[in-house]
């Protein structure tokens, strides 16, 4: 497809600190159990979530501290800038091109709050020129990535010849709340990890795969269903026990929508990229997309070594089918705050 915006290429980065998931589950007993009466049977979530271990900003001790909004978005800050500059500066190095070259920088991140942005105080850094134009979006949550993708690609698609940079950034273990005894709270203690992704795009010959389409469908009278809270000790998870159920029986149908727009089917899907939000939201999907259980392979992989990093992780699954093969035409899809899927169709670069 020449002439079409083309994905360049991909790059992930995690931080330094590693929580095996043996050792989240005990210090979640000790934080928790003498409070919380039904902890005991909410702890199961932390064997049959098929996370093995996660990356945090921090060390496991760090979060068992009392700790307010000052403290978190502070860590925030540091956290997401130094993974900003990793997974940028990487995806630039397999692109072939530099910091100074970048036209266009979207920056996604739902995690903490930096004014002026992440991708402003990190500049100097990554080498982007002074007159790089800036397009941060918060927000989105899990469907922030592949949200962001579409919107990288639009950009480079109206402007042929310019470079479009999206990192997507997320410190989801800074809302880890010691305070909260919410069922809510406990299994996000089991699920949440902290990474980066980055993508050049490009109108370009060459590449990886091409933006064939993409779209995004909300469905009214969800707002409940995923989120933030937002107190004086930091953001807390909003997270309904519903997400699994709705996802088997809705995702099908708006899915087949959104690519019908462009003359396509779900038939016309060769692979899936989905976010692993979890390791039942992954069986949901399987079963609503007729994929047959365990074809989310790459998916589970991702969960198990890096846990729901929320707005990066899809891209990460994006990333190890890239390795293992790309096949002809690629949906990648994520749902998110709102309540919403997006998705983006890409079709391997011949």
């Amino acid at each position: 497809m020449p002439g079409a915006v083309k994905l360049v290429s991909i790059a992930t980065a995690v931080p330094a600190h590693i929580i095996e998931q043996r050792d989240a589950a005990v210090a979640a007993h000790q934080a928790f159990s003498a409070r919380f009466r039904d902890f005991d049977r909410l702890a199961k979530v932390f064997e049959s979530s098929g996370i093995r271990k996660r990356y945090a900003v921090k060390p496991l001790e760090w979060y068992l501290q009392p700790l307010g909004w000052p403290e978190r978005n502070a860590a925030y800050i540091e956290g997401a800038s130094s993974l900003f500059v990793s997974a940028a500066i990487s995806a630039l190095e397999k692109a072939g091109i530099s910091g100074h070259e970048v036209d266009t920088v979207v920056t996604i991140s739902s995690t903490g709050i930096a004014t002026p942005t992440l991708e402003a105080r990190v500049a100097r850094q990554v080498g982007f020129r002074d007159d790089i134009e800036r397009v941060p979006v918060f927000g989105l949550g899990c469907a922030g990535a592949v949200s962001g993708f579409s919107i990288a690609s639009r950009l480079a698609a109206s402007r042929p010849g310019t470079i479009v940079l999206l990192v997507a950034v997320e410190l989801c273990t800074l809302a880890f709340r010691m305070d909260q005894l919410t069922k809510a709270n406990i299994v996000a203690s089991a699920l949440f990890g902290d990474g980066a992704a980055a993508c050049v795009l490009a109108v370009a010959n060459e590449g990886i795969a091409a933006v064939e389409m993409s779209g995004q469908h909300t469905w009214p009278d969800t707002l409940g269903i995923m989120g933030w809270s937002v107190d004086k000790q930091g953001l807390g998870v909003i997270f309904d026990r519903a997400i699994p159920p709705f996802a088997e029986q809705h995702i099908a149908p708006a899915i087949s929508e959104i690519v019908g727009r462009s003359g396509l089917a779900l038939s016309d899907i060769d692979r899936f990229a989905c976010h692993p939000g979890g390791a039942k939201v992954l069986a949901a999907l399987e079963a609503a997309l007729g994929l047959g259980q365990g074809a989310l392979n790459h998916e589970r992989d991702v969960l198990a070594e890096h846990g729901n990093m929320s707005a990066p992780t899809a891209l990460f699954v994006l990333q190890r089918l890239i390795e293992a093969g790309l096949p002809s035409r690629t949906l990648l899809t994520a749902m998110g705050p709102g309540f919403s899927v997006n998705c983006v169709s890409l079709k391997r670069a011949a």
